[in-house]
């Protein structure tokens, strides 16, 4: 069943009514009412479009954040061939809440790693909802100094509120953690391709996007804070989240613009959780054209464009 999110009412009463539609025509010795349900198909697609075409930043923080949107596990499965995936950080234990290995995509061998939230409850607790503890981070570090022996290019696909804020990460080291990832990106000699699919949320999204080239999808959000975080503390008001929003240029559009990011990855109309096949292909075209722009550089090349790149940022803003 479809999941509607509050700003899609005009929109969830249309489809309702067409579905009502749709069951009376199938009923035996219905009348015909083809043309009813084509005239209200047309005026629903407009309307979602219109609707989609205007999102605010709080908006986009919503759809960023539709439980059914496409997880990491959806991207892995559809873009990557003979995955293997490995486990642990050979310092303490396991991290479900970010899924890596090995693969090929589109017939090269990467290594491919992500932040999976989970589609089910039972999957949330067992990711922790995408919110990484050290050793997840300690793990994609593993994986990164793996692909950097073999010359492997990495992809990486965010979608994280951020980092376990918990007592015990903070005891096994959460900072260090992420800044040993964030180095480790840094460092890496080979391509790496950063696309934030849902959530970039704060150092535990940065710990896995310093990459040479960052792309996010269309309504996907990338920020320091939650927007609901930073009214808390602005304004001590968490529900002053749509103002913090607004503000903070979260969304993809934004960030482009100040150069935060390298490219947009385009949405199906209505957002990725309604034509989840259409957003794997344009994700798939967007990060083999990202590949195929770093092709020719070499180790020092690579890490010197990262490099630059990210100090740019700071001198820009």
């Amino acid at each position: 069943m479809r999941s509607y999110l509050d700003f899609e009412k005009p929109v969830a009463e249309l489809e309702a009514k067409l579905e009502e539609l749709r069951a009376l025509g199938n009923r035996d010795g219905a009348l015909a009412i083809s043309d009813d349900v084509s005239r209200l198909e047309t005026k629903a697609a407009a309307a979602l479009a219109e609707l989609y075409a205007t999102l605010t930043p709080w908006q986009k923080t919503q759809v960023a954040r539709h439980p059914q949107r496409p997880h990491f596990v959806d991207y892995c499965a559809a873009l990557i061939t003979e995955f293997t995936p490995l486990a642990g950080d050979r310092s303490f234990g396991e991290d479900e809440a970010v899924v890596g290995g090995f693969g090929r995509f589109r017939g090269r061998p990467v290594c491919v790693m992500g932040q999976e939230k989970g589609a089910s409850t039972e999957a949330r607790i067992r990711h922790n909802f995408g919110m990484a503890r050290p050793e997840g981070y300690r793990k994609a570090v593993r994986l990164m100094d793996l692909a950097d022996r073999f010359g492997l290019p990495v992809l990486t696909f965010v979608d994280t509120a951020g980092a376990y804020p918990g007592i015990e990460a903070e005891e096994r080291g959460q900072a260090e953690a992420i800044a040993r990832s964030t180095e480790a990106c840094l460092g890496l000699g080979t391509p790496n391709v950063a696309l934030v699919i849902g959530e970039g949320g704060s150092g535990g999204a940065i710990a896995l996007a310093t990459a040479n080239k960052v792309l996010m999808l269309e309504h996907a959000i990338y920020s320091v804070i939650s927007p609901e975080g930073a009214a808390s503390i602005l304004w001590r008001d968490a529900g002053r989240a749509q103002d913090a929003a607004t503000a903070m240029k979260i969304t993809a559009q934004d960030l482009l613009r100040l150069g935060v990011i390298d490219g947009i990855v385009p949405e199906p109309t209505g957002g990725a959780h309604r034509d989840p096949a259409a957003a794997l292909k344009a994700a798939d075209e967007a990060i083999a054209a990202a590949l195929d722009g770093l092709s020719g550089l070499g180790p020092d090349a690579l890490r010197d464009q990262r490099a630059q790149k990210f100090l740019e940022i700071g001198r820009r803003l």
